[in-house]
């Protein structure tokens, strides 16, 4: 099975997906209203909670979805795969359960899988959002799945 690779370029203006767990909510809203400049020059979302927080806080716009739990994080997931999301900031909280820990976990394994930049703490976070590569387009290549999965077909 060959993995031939298509360059997607993520663009100067990214578009960025905010998350936090119960725990981290306040650190990541912190987070925002320090970075504000940055992150107005980008489209916001996240989900439900998180986001209805950071813009209510900051007065970022926040494209709000569902929340975790309720299918939030699979949404921002499928985002990712339509190459709508280019950037993932998800303040996990690694010291207490999530009832939602498989959509977690796929969140995670999709941002992996299509080579989008994600951060799960706040020094991460720091590092990625100042970075030169944010005022700027990117080319990164992931593999091309069309023809994964045609040339999957014939062998099967």
């Amino acid at each position: 099975m060959s993995r031939n690779l298509l360059t997607l370029t993520i663009g100067k203006q990214k578009n960025i997906a905010l998350i936090a767990h119960d725990a981290k909510k306040e650190e990541l809203i912190s987070w925002c209203d320090e970075h504000k400049k940055l992150l107005s020059k980008h489209f916001l979302c996240g989900t439900g909670t998180t986001a209805r927080m950071i813009t209510d806080r900051t007065g970022l716009p926040v494209k709000g979805y569902n929340s975790g739990p309720l299918g939030g994080d699979q949404q921002i997931g499928a985002k990712i795969v339509e190459g709508r999301i280019d950037f993932v900031v998800f303040f996990s909280d690694p010291l207490t359960a999530a009832p939602h820990d498989p959509d977690v976990k796929a969140l995670l394994r999709v941002a992996q899988v299509y080579d989008i930049p994600i951060a799960n703490n706040r020094a991460t976070a720091d590092f990625m959002i100042t970075s030169p590569l944010m005022d700027q387009e990117y080319d990164h290549d992931v593999i091309d799945f069309q023809r994964n999965i045609a040339e999957r077909a014939k062998t099967l």
